[in-house]
Formats: structure tokens, C-alpha cells, sequence
């Protein structure tokens, strides 16, 4: 059974999105994003992919070298960090943070969100990722 990470903090969405992908609970990850200087309340989690790289990285789990334009969910890799929800704040761009898989050849969305009343999505198209990072697990 499929048991997302719930994102713990409002800004926590890449912690739990890289929980998602190591397979730990956001306090584990919490912990190990805090001994890499990687903390939730820090905005630049959620506006600069760095951090969610580097995360994984040290997990030995190999990412895309750049970001790749979102075109269809039909045309994403089987695993995927996306970005949706993008806004700017004083000219600098943030997002949420989500992760796309396949499980069994169906497609769905991790959503972290805690105010989510499923944190399993597929409504596909209320979704508006602007790109995405290809993950690729040993």
C-alpha cells in the first residue's frame, strides 16, 4: 500500500517530496536535510531545485543535469520531481514541490500538502506543472 509523506511544516514540500522518492518519513528526512544546512523554513527550498538535488545526491540517487519543460503527463519519465503552483514573489520564482510515478503502469502525483483530503492525486488536469526533474533510483 502506497503511504504518501505528509509535508510538517507549510514550507516542507521538497523534504517530503524527497521522502517520498528515499522511501523515509518526513522526520527522517527532516533530519538529514537539517545536517546538509537544509532547513524547510528557508524559501529557497522552494525556489531553487539545488537542495532537493542535493538531497537526493547524497541518497546516491541520480538526477537530470537541468530542468525539462513540462509537456504532457503521458510524455514524463516514470519517476519525476514536479513543479506546480508557480507564483512569483519580488520577481523571484517559487513553486510546490510534488513527485509523478507510475505505479503498475497507472500515473499519479504525491501531493505532500497536508490540507489535501487525498494526498494520492490523479485529477491530472488541475495540476499545471511547469517542468519537471527526472529521477533515476539504482
Amino acid at each position: 500500500m502506497l503511504k504518501p509523506v505528509v509535508q510538517e511544516e507549510p514550507s516542507g514540500c521538497g523534504i517530503a517530496s524527497v521522502a517520498n522518492i528515499l522511501g523515509k518519513t518526513y522526520q527522517e528526512m527532516k533530519t538529514r536535510a537539517n545536517a546538509m544546512g537544509i532547513y524547510a523554513e528557508d524559501k529557497s527550498l522552494w525556489s531553487d531545485t539545488q537542495y532537493v538535488r542535493r538531497m537526493l545526491s547524497s541518497a546516491r540517487v541520480e538526477t537530470s543535469p537541468t530542468e525539462v519543460a513540462f509537456e504532457s503527463w503521458s510524455k514524463l519519465p516514470d519517476l519525476a520531481l514536479l513543479s506546480i503552483k508557480h507564483h512569483q514573489e519580488d520577481g523571484k520564482n517559487f513553486w510546490h514541490w510534488v513527485l509523478f510515478k507510475r505505479v503498475n503502469g497507472q500515473p499519479l502525483v504525491l501531493d505532500s500538502a497536508s490540507y489535501l483530503p487525498s494526498n494520492i492525486r490523479t485529477d491530472f488536469d488541475e495540476m499545471q506543472p511547469e517542468w519537471f526533474i527526472e529521477v533515476k533510483i539504482a
